[in-house]
C-alpha cells in the first residue's frame, strides 16, 4: 500500500517558489506468520520549477546584485558606448540633410543683375620628352603658366552666361579626364578655384561657390575612383573599409603625386580647395590622413582675409569632412569658432570700402553669410551632445 504521507509545514518558512520535499511512505506486508510489517520511507527534491526553467537559471534579483557590482556595470556600459558611437560615426545617415537639396535654394535666392566676369585659360599639355624629368619639367611649366598670366577674362557676361561657361568648364575637365590628360584637367580646377576670391559682384558669392564647388566635387570624385581602379586585385576592388596596407605601392605613388602636384600652387585659395577637394584619398596613405590633415586644412583658412571668402571655405571644409570623417567634430567646432573670431572683421575698412563701391547695405551683406553658417551649424549640431549644441547657440548669439 502506497500512500502520501502529510508533512508538517512550517508557513514561517514558506515560500510560493520554494522546492516542496515530499516524503512518500511505503508498507510492505509480510506473507509469513509471525511476521511484522515495517515502514520504509524516502525523501526526494520535487522537479524543476518551471518559473526558474523559464529564466534559463537566471534570477532577476541575481541579476540587479550584479548590476550593482560597479566593475562589471562599467565594462558593461562601456562596450555599449562604444559600439552606439562606432554606428553613428561612421557614416552620415538619412535624418543628415545632404548639400545637394540646398543647392537649388542658393542658386535661386542670390542672383544678379550685374555683369559679371570669368577668367578663361589656355590648356595646351604637348608634354613632350623622352625623359621622365623633362616630362616633370613640362608639366611644372604649364602650371606655372597659368599663375602667371596665360589667361584671358571674359567681360559683360549675364549671369545665365556665367552659369552657362562654368558648366562648359565642368564638361571640359570631364572630357579632359577621359582622354589622359589630367595637368589639364589640374588646370581647370585650379582657374576654377580661383574665382572663389573674386568678390566683385558681391551678392553673387554664394551661388558662384555652388557653381564652382560642383566642379570640384567631379574631380575630387575622379581622382578618387581613378586611384581605386588602381588598387584592383584580379580585377576585385577594395572593400569600402579597406585599410592603406590593402593598397598597392603603384596606386599609393599615384596617390602622393596629386597631392605633390597640389602642393605646388602657389595660391592659398586654390592650394585649399584643391586639396581639399581630393582629401578622401588620404585614405589611401594613412590610417590618420584625414584627422591629420583637416586641422591643417582649418588652420589654413585663418590665412584668407576676405571674412565672405573664408567662411564658404570653411563650410566646404565642413561638407567633405562630414562625406569623409563625420565623428572628427573637433575641426567642425574649430571653423565654427574662428568664424566667431574674424567676425568682427566686416566692421574694418577693407569690407566698408568694398561695400560702398558695390552699392551693398550691411544687412544685406550679412544674408550673404547665411548658407555658409546655415551647414556649418548642421554639421556641428549632428548626433552632437545637446551640451555642445546649447554651447554653439549660445556663442552664436552673443
Amino acid at each position: 500500500v502506497c500512500k502520501l504521507e502529510s508533512v508538517p509545514l512550517d508557513f514561517g518558512d514558506y515560500h510560493p517558489l520554494k522546492p516542496i520535499t515530499v516524503t512518500e511512505s511505503k508498507t510492505k506486508k509480510m506473507s509469513r506468520k509471525g511476521s511484522t510489517s515495517s515502514t520504509s520511507s524516502s525523501s526526494s527534491s520535487s522537479m524543476m520549477d518551471p518559473l526558474s526553467s523559464v529564466l534559463d537559471g537566471t534570477d532577476p534579483l541575481s541579476l540587479f546584485a550584479a548590476a550593482a557590482d560597479p566593475v562589471i556595470t562599467t565594462a558593461t556600459m562601456d562596450n555599449t558606448r562604444k559600439k552606439r558611437d562606432k554606428d553613428d560615426s561612421s557614416a552620415v545617415g538619412s535624418d543628415f540633410e545632404p548639400w545637394s537639396s540646398k543647392r537649388g535654394e542658393i542658386l535661386a535666392r542670390y542672383t544678379t543683375t550685374e555683369k559679371l566676369s570669368i577668367v578663361s585659360g589656355s590648356f595646351s599639355t604637348t608634354a613632350t620628352g623622352s625623359a621622365v624629368s623633362e616630362k616633370v619639367r613640362t608639366r611644372l611649366e604649364e602650371l606655372d603658366d597659368l599663375e602667371e598670366g596665360s589667361q584671358k577674362e571674359l567681360l559683360n557676361l549675364t549671369q545665365q552666361d556665367y552659369m552657362n561657361r562654368i558648366e562648359e568648364l565642368n564638361q571640359s575637365l570631364k572630357d579632359a579626364w577621359s582622354s589622359d590628360q589630367k595637368v589639364k584637367a589640374l588646370k581647370i580646377v585650379i582657374q576654377c578655384s580661383k574665382l572663389l576670391s573674386d568678390t566683385t559682384v558681391i551678392q553673387f558669392y554664394p551661388s558662384k561657390f555652388v557653381l564652382i564647388t560642383d566642379i570640384l566635387d567631379t574631380f575630387g570624385k575622379l581622382v578618387y575612383e581613378r586611384i581605386l581602379s588602381m588598387c584592383m586585385d584580379n580585377r576585385v576592388s577594395l572593400s569600402d573599409n579597406f585599410s592603406p596596407e590593402n593598397v598597392n605601392d603603384t596606386a599609393k605613388e599615384t596617390c602622393l603625386n596629386w597631392f605633390f602636384k597640389i602642393a605646388s600652387i602657389r595660391e592659398l585659395i586654390p592650394r585649399f580647395y584643391v586639396e581639399a577637394a581630393i582629401l578622401k584619398c588620404n585614405k589611401f596613405l594613412s590610417k590618420t590622413g584625414i584627422s591629420e590633415c583637416l586641422p591643417r586644412l582649418t588652420s589654413m583658412i585663418r590665412g584668407i582675409g576676405d571674412p565672405l571668402v573664408a567662411v564658404f571655405a570653411r563650410a566646404y571644409l565642413c561638407r567633405v569632412g562630414m562625406e569623409v570623417a563625420p565623428q572628427l567634430k573637433e575641426s567642425l567646432n574649430k571653423n565654427f569658432f574662428d568664424f566667431l573670431l574674424t567676425f568682427k572683421q566686416i566692421h574694418g575698412d577693407t569690407v566698408q570700402n568694398q561695400l560702398i563701391v558695390q552699392c551693398v547695405e550691411i544687412p544685406l551683406y550679412l544674408t550673404l553669410y547665411s548658407p555658409a553658417i546655415d551647414w556649418i551649424l548642421q554639421c556641428i549640431a549632428y548626433r552632437a551632445p545637446e551640451v555642445s549644441k546649447c554651447a554653439n547657440v549660445s556663442n552664436a548669439e552673443a
